[in-house]
């Protein structure tokens, strides 16, 4: 039994494994358990759960008792009895089946659609009747009303076959030039049919008209859809009484509310593969549609993905057993899958021992899903030689690489890198010589930043572990491990300075530990100096015996604090003493400023005024502005102040004025000599 899973979905594949032949002696099968694996490891759910080539159609009866599957060669039909985990019976047909269906709760009545326009009842002994439908047929469906056989196929029409009167009714002209599939609703027995031309023609049973027409090929049609031929219908499928989900040959499934002609969610599985199966699981609304390559399960409200399944063979047929998380699966191949998911629901009655048998392997995971192959990368296939072999059946994509048999692998490795040997030999020796090296004292490398604080946290790192070990706590975790603290010991800008005057004011008893950790870091920096040159660790000594000497008396602690104030106080008076130095040698220069332009120099007593201005309150100063004019409060009518200012006039300013003053009084006295002389030659004139 293999185990795989995708978005954290458990997928338990029961088919997996090599089956035993029925000819062999039960000691001969203890035998081969005891010696193969996957034989071991196997669960044969249901006996001979296969076909001789291939399987096509698989469903299941409506009590759940009996699951039916058609295949070939030859064509031939299975009935499966759950109850005793067995084959009950095997039919032989003339034909290939193309769908059947089970019209009683058993197996007692049975019709099949057989590829040569045949259509076959079975009853319980055997073959009942056989007739004939005028063009081959694709698909049927069966109304209970009435019980009437819709045939859909190489035709406009939709032919009527009336079981209780034995004889064809009159048939439903549609406008489509094939029709592919149908079905009918179970609730109010609408009937429905998928045509080529990419459209859903509805006919009400009673009246025997056509009532809706949807169509799908134009709505399957997005932006990011690539569609190469007109997309026709390949699967439809009614849930409840207003929801239908159709699937068309491109790939795309379509989610309608039968009260609208736009789909509710557009599905694209993203292979351009016909659509051959939609299931409906109603727990937790999910909808399962698959075409020849995978099987998805997607949410029918929002269309995110549930989970996925890629079996190993092509896909003809998906059935879920009804009420549980059991999924079948009709193949390319033989044997025919059987999946079990337990989200999706319990297992069945008959095999409740799955939920044991899951929940064992879950307590239990194992490390690997894939035993027998190896998984590599595209860059492994290159330093191997077995670049050529992609796209070829030895190599299965999955996500960034590929898996390939195992044998194939050590085979490949060995011609490749024959040398795999003496590497193996050095691995081992290494290891053992590691192994050796583990018995000595192993010394901890310090990061290169605040070495003295990361031996301090080491410390107490072992004297807490030994605490906690008589105390039976479980450990905290290191601040040298953490993330958040990480920087502290790279970053030089976090180096504490131990000759700062808070650090010494706070850690008093600094000097005699930090000696002890100074010898420490000077024995750590000898042997990695020593690690350099030679390439064997030497013996250090235990940190322990170093470590035990400890001096926490509050005496000690006083006495110590009392020495680094003196101490402080002493390099205070030195350094204030070289000051007082520096600056007796320090001649004092004259310096010299520059004034604006447009400014006079009068005095440093004005700076001094302004200083003295600045220092009055706001209350002295108006006052003083009113003296000197340059202010004027006066009382309004409303009972507010009112405050006018006249701003000081620099002397730049005062400059410029007296420029335009000048200039007006020049052009004053140039119009009035100019107005003389025009009056002057006016009378010269009128004298002549």
């Amino acid at each position: 039994m293999q185990v795989s899973s995708l978005n954290e979905v458990k997928i338990y594949s029961l088919s997996a494994g090599r089956s035993l032949p029925e000819w062999l002696s039960d000691r001969k099968k203890r035998a081969l358990q005891k010696k193969d694996v996957d034989i071991r490891r196997r669960i044969e759910l249901i006996q001979d759960f296969e076909m001789p080539t291939v399987s096509t159609k698989i469903k299941v009866s409506r009590d759940g008792q009996y699951i039916m599957a058609v295949g070939t060669y030859k064509p031939r039909i299975r009935c499966y009895d759950t109850y005793q985990l067995s084959q009950k019976f095997e039919r032989c047909l003339d034909s290939e089946v193309v769908t059947f269906e089970i019209l009683s709760d058993d197996y007692s009545k049975i019709v099949f659609l057989q590829c040569d326009r045949y259509v076959e009842f079975h009853s319980q002994h055997g073959h009942y009747y056989r007739t004939r439908i005028p063009k081959f047929g694709r698909d049927f469906s069966y109304h209970y009303p009435s019980c009437d056989l819709y045939f859909v196929g190489a035709s406009s029409e939709v032919y009527r076959l009336n079981l209780e009167q034995g004889r064809f009714l009159n048939s439903l002209p549609t406008d489509a030039s094939e029709n592919n599939v149908c079905d009918i609703n179970p609730v109010h027995y609408l009937f429905a049919t998928g045509t080529a031309e990419g459209k859903v023609e509805c006919w009400d049973p009673r009246t025997r008209n056509r009532v809706g027409l949807l169509d799908c090929a134009l709505s399957s049609v997005t932006a990011d859809t690539e569609v190469d031929c007109l997309p026709s219908i390949s699967a439809l499928k009614f849930d409840g009484a207003l929801n239908m989900a159709v699937g068309t040959s491109t790939g795309q499934v379509l989610l309608y509310d039968l009260r609208s002609s736009n789909p509710l969610i557009v599905k694209d599985h993203q292979y351009g593969l016909p659509i051959k199966s939609i299931q409906f699981q109603h727990q937790l609304d999910l909808i399962i549609s698959a075409d020849s390559r995978i099987i998805k399960m997607w949410n029918k409200d929002t269309g995110k993905i549930f989970t996925s399944m890629e079996p190993e063979y092509d896909i003809n047929d998906v059935c879920l057993y009804p009420n549980s998380g059991m999924l079948m699966t009709a193949n390319e191949a033989p044997r025919m899958n059987i999946y079990y998911m337990p989200v999706l629901g319990p297992a069945p009655k008959w095999c409740s021992f799955l939920d044991n048998l899951t929940e064992e392997l879950e307590e239990n995971p194992e490390s690997t899903v894939y035993d027998d192959y190896k998984f590599v990368t595209r860059k492994d296939l290159e330093n191997l030689g077995l670049a050529h072999l992609i796209g070829s059946s030895l190599l299965r994509a999955y996500m960034h690489g590929f898996f390939m048999d195992i044998r194939l692998y050590h085979k490949a490795k060995m011609m490749a890198n024959p040398f795999a040997y003496e590497e193996y030999r050095r691995e081992k020796i290494r290891q053992k010589i590691e192994e050796t090296r583990a018995q000595r004292v192993q010394l901890k490398k310090l990061p290169k930043v605040n070495k003295e604080l990361a031996l301090k946290l080491i410390e107490e790192e072992g004297e807490e572990q030994q605490a906690t070990r008589k105390r039976k706590q479980k450990n905290l975790p290191s601040l040298l491990k953490d993330d958040r603290f990480k920087v502290m010991f790279e970053n030089p800008d976090f180096q504490v300075d131990e000759q700062s005057e808070e650090f010494r004011l706070l850690n008093p008893l600094v000097s005699k530990i930090s000696e002890k950790r100074k010898k420490k870091l000077k024995l750590l920096q000898e042997q990695e100096a020593r690690e350099q040159e030679e390439e064997e660790e030497p013996e250090g000594k235990p940190s322990d015996a170093e470590s035990s000497e400890s001096s926490d008396d509050e005496k000690g602690w006083v006495e110590e604090v009392r020495k680094q104030r003196k101490l402080l106080r002493q390099e205070e008076k030195v350094k204030r003493q070289e000051r007082f130095k520096e600056d007796q040698q320090t001649l004092l220069k004259p310096q010299f400023f520059e004034i604006k332009e447009g400014e006079e120099f009068r005095s440093f007593k004005d700076s001094a005024k302004k200083q003295k201005l600045m220092k009055k309150t706001l209350g002295d100063r108006l006052k003083l502005e009113e003296k000197l004019g340059t202010l004027n409060v006066s009382d309004t009518t409303v009972g507010s102040k009112q405050a006018t200012f006249k701003l000081k006039k620099s002397e730049h300013q005062k400059k410029q004025q007296e420029a335009e003053k000048q200039h007006r009084q020049e052009r004053k006295a140039l119009r009035r000599s100019a107005s003389h002389l025009k009056s002057k030659h006016g009378r010269g004139q009128r004298f002549h």
